[in-house]
């Protein structure tokens, strides 16, 4: 029999695989369906979203080109050098995130379908007090 943190590991793993598979079939990755949420939610500027996602600035910079790039997200330079840029979600990225979230959501009423609202509360409270014990 697995242990809790092996059987942790393992769904964290098939999880992980379903969100690549969403997330590929509508043209994107895990970490540029984050970044597009974040986006969504008003976070504009390379170091609020820097700041909100805990990345580097490489990480995110490299992120943030891909979208614009797949023109998912659109950038204007402001300010009197014109160096900051300003990131907003285009019209073709919302489709796109609304059809991962729509998936992901799917996906996640699948999975606890036959699970009543207490097991839900449940394992919410324990998976929480799991993490509070690894964070020490």
């Amino acid at each position: 029999m697995k242990t809790i943190l092996e059987a942790l590991r393992d769904t964290e793993k098939a999880y992980r695989d379903v969100l690549k598979k969403i997330s590929k079939e509508n043209g994107i990755t895990i970490a540029e369906w984050s970044l597009l949420g974040f986006l969504a939610d008003g976070f504009d500027t390379q170091d609020k979203l820097s700041k909100e996602m805990n990345l580097d600035n490489s990480t995110l910079s490299r992120q943030l080109s891909s979208l614009v790039k797949k023109e998912l997200v659109s950038s204007v330079a402001v300010g009197r050098d014109r160096r900051q840029l300003i990131y907003e979600i285009t019209t073709a990225g919302e489709l796109v995130l609304t059809s991962v979230n729509a998936q992901h959501h799917a996906y996640e009423n699948n999975v606890f379908k036959l699970w009543s609202d207490e097991e839900k509360s449940m394992i919410q409270i324990l998976l929480n007090r799991l993490e509070k014990s690894l964070q020490k």
